[in-house]
């Protein structure tokens, strides 16, 4: 048997990740190099207590154990090697190499051992996975649960974060198996230790960040919040930035502590603690030392006995321990008298403090930028309404953050604040080199929407018009007509005939005037409706002798199969045949649709000629029709210009204005029925009345007749 053994490529676990390295069995012990850190195990073969071999990931492992309780993992190592390791192990360390396989079968129940620095979860006699406690950071207890957090490592892309253990109640009196455990693993694991007393503890305290009412216990190098679901320990060394910000109302107070790395409970991570006061509340506070020891430790910072206000004293003795500045609020003053804006991040609404070297939003999430980090920033215009506006800050890194829903009249103030700081705004604009004024932003947000109002106003003024037409006999004519001031007239000119004739006929009828007005009335209002829609009736009309466009595939093959649907499904409806003919369609081969393309692109093709032929000739047709409607607007304008033979200018005026009479006029002596009879007549004889006097001019006697008609 060789004296030594060596392996190469064979891997280390440590804290999760893997690294390869070279293995080196010999008689005084095992070691193991690092090819990557150059670190050196060096295990004593009198140490051993026990090896097992195992099937991992990367083929076999090995696991070795100490009587110190420390664990060491070898993985890489192929199944033939075996017999060779166990004869070696056998003869020089007099230990017997046993088989032991992990548990595979997926179960989340079963027990927990604790051997040494390692937890290992069993099911039955086969572990499932093992955690090595020295990675533990946490270890916090709830109802019948445990939460196992670890140290965050560096070297691994992916790394394990938090393991919970579910511990049934047992019937034993005087033992909690959920504190039991935690104690087990405190035991060993890698924890921040409360060792002593602490210095002060503010009880019950309100905090945004993470949610609750939290004990805060102050310890000379970290700081422990303990809550009732949750504890955090949190290191001095960890703090960054202090703040203490006046809430909006003067009332309250916020004191923001800025942690790097954050605490974590989950997969939340907090950057920021935030504590909310109220200004009112007072306290008297003593610190768990003596005067000589505050006095050397502090320096005159802080004292045995203070009091005043509760944010005054957690602020001076986080100041004092933590070594650090408190940031407040600058010059800044918003439009309210506030050192803050109330604004909107993310749908959550809080508060936006401008500070001498940031900014920084107050809550939900937090968020804090420094001047030096800010590329620009810009001022949008408010996206749900004019009453407000966007302030966007883009860092160099590339982050845009929007504060939303910004008041209107901060913008003056918020603008000046930037302008003094000399950050980049990007749609400065106009306001270059000139004192910046919210008069301005405010006019160019109103235009817009005073447009829009101007507007609405314009057309509710044309409905009230229209309204009061309808209800108003002396009302104007407003809407456009084909020829407004005749057809007035005409109309003027019915009335005042009708009106002499009825005060001839009946002259103290007053009944009888009434009732004329109001058939008057209707006359009016029809006329209104009929020139409304003259516009309509001028509109070209489709030519019947234009070519028709040509169907779809999909038509021609319905046009083509219809009777042959209806002959499969007896009494089918025209809808269901429609879902029916679809459905079939649908399920066509390819090949089928294709025919039926075919004969859809010949008929677009012959449409197409056909269209050409067809504009060709309807060019010149047009070209006729031009020349007649000029010879038509010449006889009219004669026959407007020369009187009738034989009668008075003024007669002959009122014979012409009676053969014009509007096609709405109604008489006094006819029914309703005879009034529906007459429109009939002149709607159908409207288009060869109107060619008849443009061809001829009439003479007295048809103009007599035209108005007995």
């Amino acid at each position: 048997m060789a004296e030594t053994l060596e392996f190469n490529d064979v891997y280390q676990e440590v804290k999760g990740s893997m690294n390869d390295g070279r293995l080196r069995l010999s008689r005084q012990g095992i070691i193991f190099k690092n090819s990557k850190t150059g670190k050196v195990d060096n295990i004593q073969a009198g140490e051993l207590t026990e090896g097992i071999w195992r099937r991992v990931a990367l083929g076999h492992g090995l696991k070795l154990l100490t009587k110190n309780g420390h664990v060491y993992k070898y993985d890489g190592f192929r199944e033939s090697e075996f017999e060779k390791l166990s004869d070696f192990f056998k003869t020089h360390y007099r230990l017997e190499l046993m088989e032991k396989d992990l548990c595979v079968k997926g179960w989340n129940w079963g027990t927990v051992k604790f051997g040494g620095q390692l937890l290992s979860f069993d099911i039955g006699d086969q572990p499932v996975f093992e955690i090595p406690l020295s990675n533990v950071s946490q270890c916090t207890t709830g109802k019948n649960e445990v939460t196992l957090e670890f140290h965050q490592n560096d070297d691994a892309e992916v790394s394990l974060m938090e393991v919970r253990f579910y511990v049934p109640p047992t019937q034993e009196d005087g033992v909690d198996p959920v504190e039991a455990f935690a104690q087990n693993v405190l035991s060993k694991a890698d924890v921040i230790q409360a060792t002593g007393d602490a210095i002060c503890i503010f009880r019950e305290l309100q905090c945004l960040t993470p949610r609750g009412r939290y004990d805060i216990r102050i310890y000379p190098t970290f700081l422990h919040l303990h809550g009732k679901t949750f504890d955090y320990k949190i290191p001095y060394t960890t703090v960054l930035r202090l703040f203490l910000l006046p809430h909006k109302d003067q009332r309250q107070m916020f004191f923001v502590i800025s942690l790097d790395p954050p605490i974590k409970q989950g997969q939340t991570r907090y950057h920021f603690l935030i504590l909310l006061f109220s200004k009112d509340e007072d306290i008297s506070l003593t610190l768990n030392m003596n005067e000589e020891e505050v006095e050397k430790r502090f320096e005159g910072r802080l004292t045995k006995n203070m009091s005043g206000s509760l944010y005054e004293m957690v602020s001076r003795v986080m100041k004092a321990l933590v070594n650090r500045k408190i940031t407040v609020p600058g010059n800044f003053q918003g439009h309210s008298g506030a050192q803050c804006i109330t604004c909107s991040y993310k749908a959550s609404s809080g508060l936006l403090y401008p500070l001498e070297r940031g900014f920084i939003y107050v809550h939900k999430p937090p968020v804090h930028i420094r001047f030096d980090e800010i590329s620009f920033v810009n001022f949008a215009r408010g996206t749900t309404t004019t009453r407000s506006f966007d302030f966007e800050i883009e860092t160099k890194q590339g982050t845009q953050y929007t504060f939303s829903s910004i008041e209107r009249e901060e913008y003056g103030k918020l603008f000046d604040f930037v302008n003094a700081k000399k950050l980049n705004i990007k749609n400065r604009g106009l306001k270059e080199g000139m004192n910046p004024s919210y008069d301005e932003y405010a006019d160019s947000d109103e235009d817009q929407h005073d447009a829009y109002l101007e507007r609405m106003k314009e057309e509710g003024k044309i409905r009230e018009e229209h309204a009061n037409d309808s209800s108003d006999d002396s009302g104007e004519e407003t809407d456009e007509s084909f020829n407004p001031g005749e057809e007035e007239e005409d109309v003027a000119e019915e009335f005042d005939s009708n009106a002499s004739a009825s005060s001839s006929s009946n002259d103290g009828d007053s009944d009888r005037e009434e009732k004329k007005r109001k058939q008057l009335k209707k006359a009016k209002m029809a006329k209104d409706r009929k020139s409304r829609k003259k516009p309509l009736e001028v509109k070209k009309g489709k030519d019947p002798n234009a070519p028709k466009r040509p169907m779809s595939a999909y038509m021609l093959w319905l046009n083509a199969s219809r009777e042959k649907i209806k002959s499969d499904h007896p009494g089918i409806s025209v809808t269901d045949l429609s879902k029916k003919a679809g459905e079939i369609w649908k399920g066509m081969s390819k090949e089928k649709k294709e025919e039926w393309d075919r004969k859809a692109e010949d008929a677009r093709r012959e449409y197409e000629k056909a269209m050409k032929e067809y504009e060709g000739g309807r060019g010149e047709s047009s070209k006729r029709d031009k020349s007649k409607k000029k010879k038509k607007v010449k006889v009219k304008m004669e026959k407007k210009s020369t009187p009738s033979r034989g009668s008075s200018s003024k007669s002959s005026s009122r014979q012409l204005s009676e053969s014009f009479k509007s096609k709405e006029f109604v008489s006094s002596d006819e029914s309703s029925s005879g009034e529906n009879k007459s429109k009939k007549k002149r709607r159908r004889s409207e288009d060869s009345e109107e060619e008849e006097l443009a061809s001829t001019p009439p003479s007295s006697e048809d103009s007599a007749s035209g108005s007995d008609e």
